[in-house]
């Protein structure tokens, strides 16, 4: 029996260790909590992150310092959705989008985003509507704008409301580091206000939606959106 038991034993340990090793260098589900990457990612949206987008990682080798990468490949690329630890706090998850890679020169006119002079907003689609989330910003009414990416269009959102940030000069991203955005412009902290993310610190690109449940402060209890699942991320 104990001969037994210590092979099952050591067959769940491996189990256990091999799921943990896919999830730290393959795929990991992560759970949207605000919401900063509105309309492309609802508040309780589950996502999976393709970890090995931008190379094959040496499993667990991010969770204390820098990735070891066995095999790079390209680097993230304008547009891409990315997770990766907050730099001013790695033990936090983030998740924006990739405005400006290294080398690229990035201005902010009016809300207006420019990269390498040519502006990211291509139209606004003439739709607007009362903001739909966070009961303290009733009222608020948010513009969408229709963005042309390398996968696909998607629409940002912005306000009429002033932000400290609605002008910044023209300034360079840094060799290794890149500048992010969320799509929710005007209510989303991001490189704007704490500067650049590090390559180190880039977990792996967005994919798609596998569940979007919420649980939200008043009587109806938990809510899944169905139609959500199996959205695909540009």
């Amino acid at each position: 029996m104990k001969k037994i038991n210590f092979k099952e034993v050591r067959s769940l340990a491996l189990t256990v260790f091999l799921v943990f090793a896919f999830r730290s260098a393959c795929f990991e589900p992560f759970r949207i909590p605000t919401g900063s990457m509105i309309p492309t990612i609802k508040i309780g949206d589950f996502i999976v992150v393709n970890k090995f987008s931008y190379g094959i990682k040496l499993p667990f080798s991010d969770m204390f310092s820098a990735p070891i990468y066995l095999i790079q490949f390209d680097e993230p690329k304008k547009e891409d959705i990315i997770v990766f630890k907050y730099p001013m706090d790695p033990s936090i998850s983030y998740i924006k989008r990739v405005i400006g890679t290294p080398g690229d020169e990035i201005e902010l006119v009016n809300k207006s985003v420019y990269v390498n002079g040519k502006i990211v907003t291509a139209m606004n689609d003439n739709s607007s509507k009362t903001l739909e989330f966070a009961t303290s910003f009733d009222g608020i009414k948010v513009d969408f704008f229709k963005v042309k990416g390398p996968r696909g269009d998607y629409d940002i959102q912005m306000t009429n409301k002033e932000t400290r940030v609605d002008t910044v000069a023209k300034f360079k991203v840094p060799e290794g580091k890149f500048f992010v955005m969320g799509d929710n412009r005007d209510f989303s902290a991001d490189s704007r206000y704490w500067g650049f993310v590090p390559k180190e610190n880039i977990k792996g690109r967005a994919l798609f939606v596998w569940m979007s449940l919420t649980t939200p402060f008043s009587d109806e209890g938990m809510t899944v959106t169905p139609s959500r699942i199996g959205k695909v991320l540009l």
